[in-house]
């Protein structure tokens, strides 16, 4: 019965999934896609895991399934804030200036040292 259970929440979290992969072609900016993709992380790796964790039942083998998913929880929407907000002041510049100037500013302080 376990298995069974395992199973269906398995194919939940490939859904969500593939609805979130096609979610990502849909939008067309960067921080939209991004969002998009740490959403398919968090939900469909949850999802899975606790599938597997029915299917093998409650063992030590379950038990390094959930540590891994409280790593891929603690660690998956760090590294999506880290990639965003490089992408942010890659755009604004130290100082939130916008564009080539910002870019052409620290290319200079960066030869000068």
């Amino acid at each position: 019965m376990l298995e069974i259970i395992g199973y269906i929440i398995v194919a939940i979290g490939l859904i969500f999934m593939i609805i979130g992969v096609v979610g990502i072609y849909k939008f067309n900016g960067f921080y939209e896609k991004i969002l998009v993709s740490s959403k398919i992380d968090t939900v469909g790796i949850i999802t899975i895991i606790l599938g597997l964790v029915f299917i093998n039942g409650f063992n030590m083998f379950s038990l390094r399934l959930l540590l891994l998913l409280a790593i891929v929880l603690l660690l998956g929407p760090l590294c999506t804030h880290i990639i965003a907000r490089s992408a942010f002041l890659g755009e604004k510049g130290e100082k939130g200036e916008k564009g080539e100037k910002s870019i052409k500013k620290r290319r200079k302080v960066r030869k000068v040292e």
